[in-house]
């Protein structure tokens, strides 16, 4: 019988995605209906096109989410905490990203199917969390992809006076044309932009380094003299002693959550992933050391050759001006080096647009097959590609069109805002869902070397990174409470998707009448079974110069 009948039974529709689980309130020790019984694996595996290698994956995680974060909005970081509190902030949200990343990763290896952790919240957790979390990612993605857009045009007016509305729809048309097509595409153009930003994190932090020396055209020798005028740490808001110096630290650890937002999406495509137990692992591993590469030594260097009361750092043109690398160079005389960086910033803009669409469209495909987003988004094309969910996100592509307009444009900026604090909100859930599944695994008397993969040091670093959210987001706001520093954009980005995300959960919870899967009814062996049923083959070992190669295998 064929599995891609649509609901009329029409053998001549659309290919469909098939609910390939059971739900959450059946038997869940019968490992044969997690799958097609004919080949034991996943069905929605089956119906999608495994497009993305073990090499668009692991660089995809390498640096597929680099962009206006690092390169631009970093240099606030230092405005606000001085080069030694901008590292520090730096280094514990990288270690807090990491920690993240390899929890999703586990989680990922073990059910590799599209949709990322509003899959594995529906079966470790409570259906009520899948779909809250899952709408609180959705929102993000419907607003970030046009904002890219919108960066990625006014990145372009560096150069060229025409309207960005213009660059708008050329990039905007390009992004969907992309997504629409073979996942193939994505991972080569992902792949082909990661080693861009590579090399131009590379580039720059070699131009620091040089000019730190005394390289540059001025000869000036700089050395640690940034940090001892006007010092390692800045009094933030002005307030006096060593309460504004943690003050500072503590605000960048919030532009760190910024620059390292997405950094989680390595899963949120797994079933079109080949090999993904393998792909998945890979990339993981080697997260803190994408971490420290291109995020905490990149910010190190950056300290060094900016000082933290440079008036550009606070500019916010948008342009690569604002970059506290472009700045760099302007100081130590250096004149090609703007025009490269923009450069590569707007492909970095619109590849973390392209990243948003794959990621936005996957996660509402999995809210589809949770039966909580209408089935037509599980729709495939000829390319095997969910076309339904990722026009819905072609269709908010308008909204960076309100940047042409003054009032509009405060609007969009209000939504941006609110993005920012939905990482924080998905990173909890993600922690949240994986001690689920850790002690449901400890409960049920699980080995974890009998997982596919079992990451180190836990529940430790997850039960650590969870208490680092949890204060974060309750003192996202606090300058706010400081008497002169009231602000009503600050306080409700902050705080108004703390009862939104528990408006949605709690009204599932009462509709639907769910209940939190108890520790020993988590389906886990099952999903053990598959995997054991279905072994990936091994890597060809390396020869020649490619066991040179360190960056994918």
């Amino acid at each position: 019988m064929n599995k891609y009948l649509d609901d009329k039974g029409s053998r001549d529709a659309m290919p469909v995605l098939k609910q390939h689980v059971q739900p959450i309130n059946s038997d869940p020790e019968a490992p044969a209906q997690l799958a097609d019984e004919s080949t034991g694996e996943f069905e929605e595996v089956a119906a999608v096109r495994q497009g993305l290698h073990q090499r668009h994956i692991q660089m995809i995680a390498l640096a597929g989410t680099i962009g206006t974060g690092l390169f631009l909005s970093s240099g606030r970081a230092i405005a606000h905490a001085g080069p030694l509190g901008a590292f520090l902030g730096y280094l514990v949200m990288g270690c807090v990203a990491g920690t993240v990343t390899l929890a999703v990763g586990e989680m990922g290896t073990l059910v590799p199917l599209n949709g990322g952790i509003v899959r594995y919240a529906e079966y470790f957790v409570d259906p009520a969390l899948a779909f809250a979390n899952g709408y609180n990612v959705v929102y993000s993605y419907l607003v970030s992809i046009p904002a890219e857009l919108v960066a990625a045009a006014v990145l372009v007016q560096f150069w060229s006076d025409l309207s960005s509305a213009i660059w708008i729809t050329i990039f905007g048309l390009v992004m969907l044309c992309t997504a629409l097509v073979f996942v193939r595409v994505y991972g080569e153009l992902e792949f082909f932009f990661s080693i861009m930003k590579i090399l131009l994190i590379i580039g720059v932090n070699i131009m620091a380094l040089v000019i730190t020396c005394g390289g540059g055209p001025d000869h000036q020798s700089i050395g640690f003299q940034y940090w001892r005028n006007p010092g390692p740490l800045v009094q933030y808001l002005g307030i006096g002693g060593a309460l504004g110096r943690f003050l500072g630290v503590w605000t960048s650890l919030n532009s760190a959550l910024y620059a390292y937002s997405g950094i989680e999406t390595i899963t949120v495509a797994a079933a079109e992933t080949k090999s993904p137990r393998q792909a998945i692992p890979l990339a993981a591993k080697r997260i803190f050391f994408r971490i420290l590469i291109f995020y905490v030594i990149s910010i190190f260097m950056v300290g060094l050759v900016v000082p933290s009361n440079d008036s550009s750092l606070s500019n916010s043109t948008g342009t690569a001006s604002e970059s506290p690398f472009v700045i760099a160079a302007t100081l130590a005389g250096i004149k090609v080096v703007p025009s490269i960086i923009n450069a590569v910033i707007i492909t970095s803009a619109w590849s973390s647009g392209n990243s948003n669409i794959l990621g936005g469209s996957r996660v509402l495909v999995g809210l589809a097959m949770n039966g909580q987003a209408p089935k037509f988004f599980t729709r495939l094309n000829r390319f095997k590609v969910p076309w339904v969910a990722i026009m819905l996100y072609g269709l908010f592509m308008c909204l960076g069109y309100m940047s042409l307009s003054a009032t509009a444009s405060t609007v969009f900026d209000w939504l941006q805002d609110l993005v920012s604090i939905t990482t924080l909100t998905n990173w909890l859930s993600i922690l949240v869902t994986y001690l689920r599944f850790y002690y449901g695994c400890e409960k049920q008397g699980i080995s974890r070397n009998s997982l596919p993969w079992a990451t180190p040091l836990q529940p430790y670093i997850s039960w650590a990174s969870l208490i680092m959210l949890v204060l974060l987001l309750i003192t996202g706001g606090y300058s706010t409470f400081i008497k002169g520093h009231w602000d009503n954009e600050t306080f409700v980005s902050s705080y108004i998707n703390i009862p939104l995300f528990l408006i949605l959960y709690f009204g599932y919870k009462f509709i639907h009448k769910t209940k939190i899967v108890p520790l020993e009814d988590i389906p886990i062996q099952p999903f053990i079974d598959i995997a054991n049923r279905n072994p990936e083959p091994q890597p060809k070992p390396k020869k020649g110069l490619r066991k040179l190669n360190i960056l994918w295998n």
